[in-house]
């Protein structure tokens, strides 16, 4: 065979060349960078959730909660609550909420859901509040008030007052559960193991603030959910109820004590991933 005969150019082979040559152009045209389709496809940031603890605990309390939320990709922070007031308590939370990027779910438990609804208000970035067996007072209604309207709990007579001297003069009374009442009012369906150091190491609160009258009642503006603890011996469960209710959150009922956060982290985590997920619709 004459080599210069088998490689010279004929029009049909031109023309082949050709098409092929056209067709890869094409497809070069109209193929997305890698990069597009990846934005294209990028799963919606994940709002913060931030978890307040409420009187007698501290924020180790949403141990479990937390590692559930990372697992799932979430970021998370549980800030210390004073307890020292609730306009104070408030005014600290929203300093710190100030300083959070992003949507943010926030979560309150027992008293901490007093300071959330003082401490959104007007913060457009918090989307949701999740109510953890908490108080959800409407303006100017204080704990007190709200606790007379339904049968007394067990925590009342479970507590011990102790004396504190205020940074201005005079003296506050902080509140503790008493030692030998903490697992069976508080945490009865927690290990004792667990209860018995909680009760050692455990937070007071300033009696002071179940007699504040709250300024804000962010649930009215701010869509919200409510775990209501039915077991509880803490805040009535009725009383939950009532609170849910009223602002229209989205609620479910949970077989447990007033410390959810330990005893059921995996409900806690539920309906808070549930009220992220309307974070990001």
């Amino acid at each position: 065979m004459n080599l210069k005969t088998a490689f010279r150019p004929t029009r049909k082979r031109v023309a082949a060349l050709g098409a092929v040559a056209g067709a890869a152009t094409l497809a070069l045209a109209v193929t997305p960078p890698a990069n597009a389709t990846a934005e294209r496809h990028a799963p919606e940031k994940k709002p913060t959730v931030v978890l307040v603890h409420g009187a007698f605990v501290d924020g180790s309390s949403w141990n479990g909660v937390i590692k559930r939320l990372q697992r799932d990709g979430y970021p998370v922070a549980a800030p210390a609550n004073p307890l020292r007031g609730l306009a104070s308590d408030a005014e600290y939370l929203k300093s710190y909420l100030a300083s959070v990027k992003g949507p943010i779910v926030l979560v309150g438990h027992s008293y901490g859901g007093s300071v959330i609804s003082q401490a959104a208000a007007g913060n457009h970035n918090v989307k949701a509040l999740v109510y953890i067996a908490a108080f959800a007072q409407d303006k100017g209604e204080t704990v007190t008030e709200l606790n007379s309207k339904f049968p007394a709990t067990e925590l009342g007579t479970a507590l011990n007052p102790v004396p504190f001297p205020l940074p201005g003069g005079g003296t506050g009374t902080d509140l503790y559960v008493k030692t030998d009442k903490f697992h069976d009012v508080f945490a009865a369906d927690a290990p004792k193991s667990v209860t018995d150091l909680a009760a050692v190491t455990q937070r007071p609160v300033s009696a002071s603030v179940f007699d504040e009258k709250p300024t804000e009642a962010a649930w009215k503006t701010i869509p919200s959910w409510d775990l209501i603890t039915t077991q509880d011996k803490a805040i009535n469960p009725d009383e939950q109820r009532f609170m849910a209710k009223r602002a229209h959150a989205h609620t479910i009922e949970v077989n447990s004590s007033h410390a959810a956060p330990v005893s059921h982290p995996g409900a806690v985590t539920r309906i808070i991933e549930q009220a992220a997920r309307h974070t990001t619709r």
